[in-house]
């Protein structure tokens, strides 16, 4: 198991109240809370520690916020962008604002994601879909570079094509 499934899997594991406590995080930065930052160092730090290679400290607080905001049933292969182009409306209105929204997505900055995760997020919630949260994860930690958001694109495109 790769560091980040690892920790997919503590999160999954986590039980209500722990999650409720990373829910009552939401936009908040990791140093705000001490119960916060408790909750969060417990289960990454002991990662950390043994892998060099786990996810970044930001991108696993962002990723622990948005799974316990919206606990999307995981599902291996099913990307963000890929879910997010299939479920795209057919009403040209509709269509616009909402490829608006996905092209926020890929021009912001990692510290700025976390409310479009969240609509992203309940974008899929609301029609049932599930996400894989280890790519999610692998692909915030490299969301600085270009052929991440490129690629993003790409999926989101090739979604609608098959639909």
């Amino acid at each position: 198991m790769t560091p980040t499934e690892q920790y997919i899997d503590a999160l999954s594991r986590l039980k209500a109240g722990y999650l409720s406590l990373l829910r009552s995080h939401a936009g908040q930065r990791l140093d705000e809370s001490v119960d916060g930052f408790d909750l969060f160092s417990g289960i990454w730090w002991p990662l950390r520690q043994q892998y060099q290679r786990a996810p970044r400290r930001e991108v696993a607080w962002l990723v622990a916020k948005l799974y316990a905001l919206c606990p999307v049933e995981s599902e291996p292969g099913a990307s963000l962008a890929h879910q997010l182009g299939r479920s795209e409306p057919t009403n040209d209105d509709a269509r616009k604002a909402y490829r608006q929204r996905f092209d926020h997505i890929l021009r912001q900055p990692l510290v700025e994601l976390e409310p479009s995760l969240r609509w992203a997020l309940d974008e899929l919630a609301s029609k049932n879909l599930k996400l894989d949260w280890v790519q999610l994860t692998d692909d915030l930690s490299i969301w600085e570079r270009e052929a991440t958001r490129t690629g993003w694109a790409e999926i989101f495109l090739g979604a609608q094509e098959r639909n």
